[in-house]
C-alpha cells in the first residue's frame, strides 16, 4: 500500500455497518484505509501489529479511543431547508392548514437572498453536525436563493441533492409561479448547480406535490428529468385530506401514484415523501419503476397524518429510506428518525394481527444508511464500508466516563459490547455522540473530541 500523509488515512478501531436489512455487522477492531476519499482496503478482526496488514507505505494513522466506533454516514431522503426556522411550530395542525398558516408565509421570505444565505448556512451546519452526510433538500420557488443552498452544501462538503420547488397552483395566491417561469427557472437552477463543478452536489427536479402543479407542469418536469437523467423528489399520500384533494384536482387519474406515472415522474431516481395511504396497486407500480419512499415517522406523527407501514412497502418490493422532514418534523437528526420509526412501528403492532412484527433496530439502522443509499441508487458508492465506496462516515463516541465534559445523552460502561453501544446510540443517543463527520474522506464536522 502506498500513499501520502495528505491523501492516505487509516482508521484503526471498532466498525459497524449494514450489509443486509436484518443484521448489523460489527468488527471489534478493523482497519479502514482511505485514499483520495475512497475506501481502498478493509481489514477485519485485526490482531497484532497493523504494519503486518498495511506494509511499509506512508499513511496517517487515526486510532479510535475507548468507546468510539466507526459508523456509515446517515442519509436523509426528505427535508425542507427553508422550513428550519419553523421547527416546532404548528404541530397542532393538520398538513394543509399547517402549510397555509406557517409554511408558505415563511417560504415567501426566501425571495431575499440575504435571508436565505443566513438560514441555509446554519441548516447545512446543523445537518452535518447530526451526522447527515447525504441530504435531499427541498428549497423554495426562488431559484437564486435555492442556488445559495446548493452553494452552502458544496462549500461545507456535504453530499446533497438540492431542488428548486415548482408550484403553479393551489397555494395561498401569492406564493406561486407561472408555468413558463417555473420551467425557465428550473433550467437556470440546473445550470447554477452545474457551475459549482462539484460531483457531490446534484440538482433534483422538485414539484412540491401533485395538487400544487398543473398536469402540464408535471409533464414538462417529467420530460426535463428524462432529458438529463435527473433525480426527482416530491410528496405522495401524506394526509387523507391531501389524497382526496388530489382526486378532485386530477379526476381523470385513478389514484395519486398514477398522476406522477403519466407525467413521467416515477423513475428509479425518484424519492416520494411519506407514502402513508398508498394502495397495493400504487405500491406495485412504484416498485416496478424503481421509485423509493422516504419514511418520515416524526412529521407523520406531529401533523397527525398517519402511520406508514414500512413492512407493507417492503412486501411490495418498494425501496425505503428515512427522512427528517423539517419543519413538520421536529428534529433534524436521522438518529431521531430511527427512534421514531421504531416507536411508530411498535404502535402499529398494537392494532395489527398478532403475527405483525414491528421494525427492529438493525432494520432502522439499515434504513438510515445502506437503505437510504439504495433508495438513491447510490449503493455502489455509499452506505457501508465496502472497498471501492466513498468514505462517508461518522466517528461515534459513547464513552462518557473518560470525557465528563462531553455531556452526551447516552454513555456506556466497559462491559458493554459493541452491538450494545450501537443499541444505545439508536435508542438514546443524539448528535453529541457524533465526534467527527466525514464525506468522501474529508472531515466536515467535528466535536473536538480527541481521536488519535
Amino acid at each position: 500500500m502506498t500513499g501520502t500523509l495528505e491523501n492516505c488515512l487509516v482508521f484503526d478501531g471498532p466498525l459497524v455497518h449494514s450489509c443486509s436489512r436484518n443484521q448489523i455487522t460489527t468488527h471489534e477492531r478493523a482497519l479502514v484505509v482511505v485514499e483520495n476519499g475512497k475506501i481502498t482496503k478493509v481489514v477485519e478482526n485485526v490482531t497484532g501489529d497493523v504494519k503486518e496488514h498495511l506494509g511499509s507505505g506512508k499513511y496517517q494513522m487515526k486510532k479510535l479511543e475507548k468507546g468510539q466506533f466507526l459508523c456509515p454516514g446517515f442519509v436523509d431522503l426528505h427535508t425542507h431547508a427553508p422550513q428550519f426556522p419553523n421547527q416546532g411550530l404548528g404541530m397542532d395542525m393538520p398538513l394543509l392548514d399547517w402549510l397555509q398558516t406557517y409554511t408558505f408565509p415563511l417560504e415567501m421570505k426566501y425571495e431575499d437572498e440575504g435571508f436565505a444565505e443566513k438560514v441555509y448556512k446554519n441548516v447545512v451546519k446543523s445537518t452535518l453536525k447530526s451526522g447527515t452526510t447525504t441530504a435531499c433538500y427541498f428549497g423554495t420557488i426562488h431559484r437564486k436563493s435555492t442556488t445559495r443552498l446548493a452553494q452552502a452544501v458544496s462549500r461545507m462538503g456535504q453530499r446533497g441533492l438540492v431542488g428548486k420547488v415548482n408550484m403553479n397552483q393551489n397555494s395561498n395566491g401569492k406564493y406561486v409561479e407561472k408555468t413558463e417561469d417555473s420551467m425557465k427557472e428550473t433550467l437556470n437552477f440546473i445550470q447554477d448547480v452545474s457551475e459549482l463543478n462539484n460531483p457531490l452536489v446534484e440538482p433534483v427536479i422538485t414539484p412540491r406535490f401533485a395538487i400544487s402543479c398543473s398536469m402540464d407542469l408535471l409533464k414538462e418536469l417529467g420530460k426535463l428529468a428524462a432529458s438529463g437523467n435527473y433525480y426527482i423528489q416530491t410528496h405522495i399520500s401524506e394526509n387523507k385530506a391531501e389524497v382526496e384533494f388530489t382526486k378532485e384536482v386530477f379526476p381523470d387519474q385513478p389514484n395519486y401514484a398514477e398522476v406522477y406515472n403519466v407525467s413521467g415522474l416515477l423513475t428509479n431516481k425518484t424519492i416520494l415523501g411519506h407514502g402513508i395511504y398508498l394502495s397495493d396497486e400504487e405500491q406495485k407500480v412504484i416498485a416496478s419503476k424503481g421509485t423509493a419512499v422516504a419514511h418520515c415517522p416524526n412529521s407523520n406523527t406531529w401533523l397527525k397524518s398517519g402511520i406508514c407501514d414500512v413492512r407493507k412497502l417492503w412486501s411490495n418490493n418498494v425501496k425505503v429510506g428515512l427522512g427528517t422532514d423539517i419543519g413538520a418534523g421536529s428534529v433534524s437528526s436521522i438518529i431521531d428518525a430511527m427512534r421514531s420509526a421504531l416507536a411508530v412501528s411498535i404502535n402499529k403492532s398494537f392494532y395489527s394481527s398478532e403475527d405483525y412484527k414491528p421494525l427492529t433496530y438493525p432494520e432502522v439502522f439499515f434504513l438510515a444508511t445502506l437503505g437510504g443509499a439504495e433508495a438513491l441508487n447510490k449503493q455502489e458508492s455509499i452506505g457501508n464500508f465496502m472497498v471501492g465506496k466513498d468514505f462517508d462516515a461518522l466517528l461515534i463516541d459513547t464513552e462518557w466516563q473518560n470525557r465528563p465534559d462531553m455531556n452526551a445523552p447516552t454513555f456506556t460502561m466497559t462491559d458493554h459490547s459493541l452491538i450494545e453501544r450501537v443499541q444505545k446510540l439508536i435508542y438514546s443517543g443524539d448528535d453529541r455522540n457524533i465526534a467527527e463527520v466525514y464525506v468522501c474522506g474529508r472531515l466536515v464536522s467535528s466535536r473536538n473530541i480527541s481521536s488519535k
